[in-house]
């Protein structure tokens, strides 16, 4: 696959996530707790795709790699929020689990592109 497939499909991945993070979030209680929780991963999990999807639209590489970083950022952020929904147990903890494994996964997806273009 080249790089233009490889950013495509992982456009409409984080597209999908962030849909995934947004579903999850209206399932949350109406407590004060569960608001905040739910503002906090409904950014970052949101930001991830629409950052990545700025990323490809860049102007320069630096401007690339910084938007990256932001995208790396955003997908450590909600790895945290959901790490916070699971000690509640709001959640289904299968769901939780795949949602969390997604989120790992888009994390190390960001971090070895980050390191890799700081590389070259």
């Amino acid at each position: 696959m080249d790089n233009k497939e490889f950013a495509k499909q992982l456009e409409q991945r984080t597209k999908r996530f962030a849909v995934r993070i947004l579903k999850l979030s209206a399932k949350l209680p109406n407590t004060i707790e569960a608001k905040v929780i739910r503002n906090q991963l409904s950014k970052s999990g949101t930001s991830v795709g629409a950052n990545y999807r700025e990323a490809n639209r860049a102007r320069s590489k630096a401007d690339f790699i910084s938007r990256v970083g932001i995208c790396e950022s955003e997908a450590s952020e909600t790895i945290f929020w959901l790490e916070i929904t699971q000690e509640f147990d709001w959640i289904d903890k299968n769901e939780l689990l795949e949602i969390l494994d997604e989120s790992n996964e888009l994390l190390a997806i960001f971090s070895s592109i980050g390191k890799t273009l700081k590389t070259k």
